[in-house]
């Protein structure tokens, strides 16, 4: 199961890859996309359009891969009720991959001159955004409400679900040019120019389900 899976190109990149997947989203334009990419394909990927809070109530199955990854949790309030979610979908010994953005990233405003936002989660954060992420010159603004969750709170709403810690890595690059003031010192590797490697911009991890 992609879990958060936005309009479906991952999800179908793992049913290429052999996989029986199932995609979910919170965003009905984007599961309508995304079913539209799989029938362009010829994938067999399946998606359904459903908050994760509510899925037990629109999904009944279970997964031995649950993936999900970038700007993800990001969206949620509530991780308890996020790891009840994967313990709930996850068959035992099942496994979970995860890759997010660093929650070190969130804390600076959008020139990284200045932390603005608290590394813990302490209230969410409300913003007014012009543009959006995939074309910040759209006229477009819109009311954010995000929350910032140190990777502490990931590993505990984990750990309180049983779950076992295979893997944790920090990454000092991003794969997406989706910051300002970035460098490309490698070929789809991003940095925050003045940063250099000095800051942690991705992070995941591998758990088992016990």
């Amino acid at each position: 199961m992609h879990l958060q899976c936005h309009f479906g190109q991952d999800t179908i990149s793992l049913e290429r890859l052999g996989a029986k997947v199932t995609g979910v989203d919170l965003s009905n334009v984007a599961i309508d996309n995304a079913r539209k990419l799989a029938s362009q394909t010829n994938s067999q990927a399946e998606f359904i359009c459903s908050d994760i809070y509510d899925l037990p109530n629109h999904l009944d199955s279970n997964f031995d891969i649950i993936f999900t990854s970038y700007g993800t949790i990001g969206w949620l309030p509530d991780l308890d009720k996020w790891a009840g979610i994967l313990d709930h979908f996850l068959k035992a010994d099942g496994k979970f991959v995860f890759i997010e953005f660093h929650p070190v990233v969130w804390m600076f405003d959008d020139d990284f001159t200045t932390v603005k936002y608290n590394y813990f989660n302490v209230e969410p954060i409300v913003e007014t955004i012009d543009g959006t992420y995939a074309k910040k010159d759209a006229n477009e603004s819109f009311k954010s409400i995000t929350w910032n969750h140190p990777i502490s709170e990931v590993l505990t709403s984990l750990f309180a679900k049983n779950f076992k810690l295979d893997a944790l890595k920090e990454y000092d690059y991003s794969p997406y040019n989706c910051f300002d003031h970035t460098e490309e010192f490698e070929p789809g590797k991003f940095r925050i120019k003045h940063f250099e490697n000095r800051l942690p911009m991705v992070y995941s991890i591998e758990a088992t389900k016990c």
